[in-house]
């Protein structure tokens, strides 16, 4: 099997306009039109999840796999591992991304030993440089899988057994080597299964320390071999764990304070994520960047009627409006992106199904993108905030703040006043959200 024989088309989705209806084609994607000085391309970043486009089988806890790759079965595992490169990086053209992610057991298959897992990396590390050499797309970030594997069962970092932390460390720095090596503008962790079932069997301040540890050695090591993108965080409540110690944004600020990482260390934020906590995707990056510690996005939605990360492709326009409009206020990306953490669903078997889910996503994202930039040119959201706070910008206010006067001092000006509340005005901006999108 070839690549190209994969897919039904060798010609790469290009923007056809609002008028068109077919689904191979942008209909409000068009990368080089400029949203605020900036091309849309370089605001949105795109980058393609290669975990569950190109390896995840389409099975779910009921059933096994639906999609029957030709990558996936009746080879030896390396060669398959190439075969399904060609196949990624084909994709890759035919979707015109400028980025793509991998975790390490993802694009190369797992050995008997440390070792022999490391030569295989090294092997696709080899193909994937020589492929972006001829190719747009370059690396948002790397990740190593330290989640899958038996030896993971009860965590890597927080793992009561030393020698799963060590076999952690030797792969994580595997991973790293191999983002560095291929231009990877960040690094990201995600711990899976850093967290606990059950408190009976748990020193969860031993488990914190030593993920502490884990994070300030990696930050080192990024710093010794000179990779200057951030090390990522991403934030998950639970799944698989029971309770994961990254439960969300404000879970991991506390930890980055305490083992002083907030320097070197920033989150990816993910949709399906943010509603596990109990949070909304907009609330997670406002508080990411409240408190410089945002770093990148992973896009995709859950489903209203369940309550576990189904990780559907992102296609709620006013949703990714109100996340743009706060990455528009801040400036955008500097090395994160849109990345697509995203499967198609185990009944879309046909191989463009990838194609036009990414598509679609990519133009809901391009919709909620224009519509960020005209709420912020009319001020319909900033105006209204700006008025309800106003009043901290008096000279009095601003005194209670800095210090310049004190507690009994404010008390003593309070016997004089006599403050009514103000209309919250929620509907009203509800209402012009909806104008927008």
């Amino acid at each position: 099997m070839t690549s190209q024989s994969f897919f039904n088309r060798t010609t790469p989705v290009a923007f056809a306009g609002a008028e068109s209806h077919d689904p191979l084609a942008f209909t409000f994607y068009d990368k080089d039109r400029q949203v605020m000085g900036k091309r849309m391309e370089d605001h949105l970043r795109f980058s393609v999840a290669y975990w569950h486009s190109f390896t995840w089988p389409g099975g779910d806890p009921f059933g096994g796999e639906t999609f029957n790759r030709p990558w996936m079965h009746g080879g030896e595992a390396l060669e398959l591992a190439k075969q399904k490169a060609d196949v990624a990086f084909e994709m890759f053209r035919l979707l015109d991304v400028p980025f793509f992610a991998f975790h390490d057991v993802d694009v190369a298959p797992e050995g008997e030993t440390l070792q022999q897992s490391n030569d295989n990396l090294k092997v696709i590390t080899d193909i994937f440089e020589e492929k972006m050499q001829s190719a747009k797309v370059r690396l948002l970030w790397g990740t190593a899988n330290l989640f899958s594997n038996r030896r993971y069962m009860a965590g890597a970092a927080t793992n009561p057994d030393p020698d799963v932390f060590a076999y952690a460390v030797g792969q994580v720095k595997a991973a790293i080597d191999a983002t560095h090596r291929l231009g990877g503008a960040n690094y990201v962790c995600w711990g899976g299964r850093e967290g606990y079932e059950t408190l009976l069997n748990t020193d969860m301040k031993r488990e914190y320390d030593q993920l502490g540890r884990f994070m300030s050695m990696l930050v080192d090591y990024k710093h010794k071999i000179g990779f200057s993108g951030p090390i990522l965080i991403e934030p998950k409540p639970k799944e698989p764990t029971k309770h994961q110690y990254d439960y969300d944004v404000a879970t991991v600020y506390a930890f980055l304070q305490k083992y002083d990482l907030t320097a070197d260390v920033k989150l990816n934020i993910e949709q399906n994520h943010a509603i596990l906590a109990g949070h909304s995707f907009d609330h997670e990056v406002k508080l990411a960047f409240a408190n410089g510690i945002f770093g990148s996005l992973d896009i995709n939605r859950g489903d209203d009627l369940l309550g576990w990360d189904t990780d559907q492709f992102a296609m709620d326009v006013k949703e990714m409006a109100l996340v743009l409009h706060e990455m528009l206020k801040h400036g955008g990306f500097t090395t994160g992106g849109l990345n697509f953490d995203a499967k198609i669903r185990r009944q879309s078997i046909d191989p463009d199904d990838l194609l036009i889910a990414h598509v679609a996503s990519m133009d809901a994202c391009a919709r909620g993108l224009l519509a960020a930039e005209a709420m912020l040119k009319d001020e319909a959201l900033t105006k209204p905030l700006t008025e309800r706070y106003a009043g901290w910008e008096s000279g009095n206010a601003k005194a209670m703040l800095s210090g310049e006067t004190g507690f009994e001092e404010i008390a003593e000006r309070a016997l004089s006043l006599n403050p009514q509340p103000r209309s919250g005005r929620q509907e009203m901006l509800e209402g012009i959200v909806n104008r927008y999108v």
